[in-house]
C-alpha cells in the first residue's frame, strides 16, 4: 500500500497546529490568572480600612476651619451644636497596610450607603497613615439643609447620631463607605465612636 505523503504531512501539520494552538490558550490562560493574582495583591497593599479608634490612643485635636478645636481621647466620638454650625468628629484608626483619605462624609440611616455623588465633600483630604491612628471632623453649617434641623436635635437630646464616611486610597480607588456611629456616654457629656459596618464601592460587597 502507497503512502500518500502529502497528506500525510498536511495531517502532522494540522495536529502539530492544534497542539501549539492549545499549548498557547493554556499559556495565556495562566499568565490571565497570573495578572489578575498580581493586581489583587497589589489592591490588598494599598488597601486602607478606618475603624474607631482604640480606647488605648493617645488624645488627638481637632481643629475646624472657623477655629472651632476640641480634643479626642481614645475611642472618643464628638458632636457640638455651636450658633452658626454643628461640629461632627470622631477618632480613627486605620487597620489596612495602605494609606487612608478620607473624601466626604454623609448622614444616612437605612442598611445602605449614600451614593458617592451625595457624600459631603471635606473641604480637604484627611490622611490616616497604615496602622495607625487619626480623625475625621466636619461641620454642618447650613440652616436650609434639611439634615440639619434633625442633627440639631440628635445633638441637644443626645441621640445616637449615625455618620457614614467615604474614602478610598492614595490612588483614588478602592472606595469604601464606612459607617460609625457617634453614642452619647452616660457618664459624662462626651461621645463615643462605634464602627458598625464597610460597604464596598469598586468591588461586590462580600453580604451579596
Amino acid at each position: 500500500m502507497s503512502v500518500d505523503w502529502g497528506t500525510f504531512s498536511a495531517v502532522l501539520t494540522a495536529g502539530g497546529t492544534l497542539v501549539l494552538a492549545a499549548a498557547s490558550f493554556a499559556s495565556i490562560r495562566s499568565a490571565e490568572r497570573a495578572a489578575r493574582s498580581a493586581e489583587r495583591a497589589l489592591q490588598v497593599s494599598l488597601r486602607p480600612v478606618l475603624v474607631g479608634a482604640r480606647p488605648s490612643d493617645p488624645q488627638q485635636k481637632l481643629i475646624w476651619t472657623d477655629g472651632h478645636t476640641a480634643h479626642l481621647s481614645g475611642a472618643a466620638g464628638y458632636a457640638h451644636l455651636g450658633e452658626e454650625a454643628i461640629y461632627l468628629g470622631a477618632a480613627l484608626r486605620n487597620l489596612g497596610p495602605g494609606l487612608g483619605i478620607v473624601h466626604g462624609w454623609s448622614l444616612r440611616e437605612g442598611d445602605a450607603p449614600a451614593l458617592a455623588a451625595d457624600f459631603h465633600r471635606q473641604g480637604l483630604d484627611m490622611y490616616i497613615a497604615p496602622s495607625d491612628h487619626g480623625t475625621w471632623h466636619a461641620a454642618l453649617r447650613d440652616p436650609a439643609d434639611p439634615a440639619y434641623p434633625v442633627l440639631a436635635d440628635q445633638v441637644k437630646n443626645r441621640e445616637r447620631i449615625n455618620v457614614d464616611l467615604l474614602y478610598g486610597d492614595h490612588e483614588g480607588g478602592q472606595r469604601t463607605v464606612t459607617r460609625l456611629s457617634l453614642i452619647p456616654k452616660r457618664s459624662d457629656e462626651g461621645w463615643l465612636c462605634q464602627t458598625v459596618r464597610h460597604w464596598n464601592l469598586d468591588r461586590p460587597d462580600p453580604r451579596d
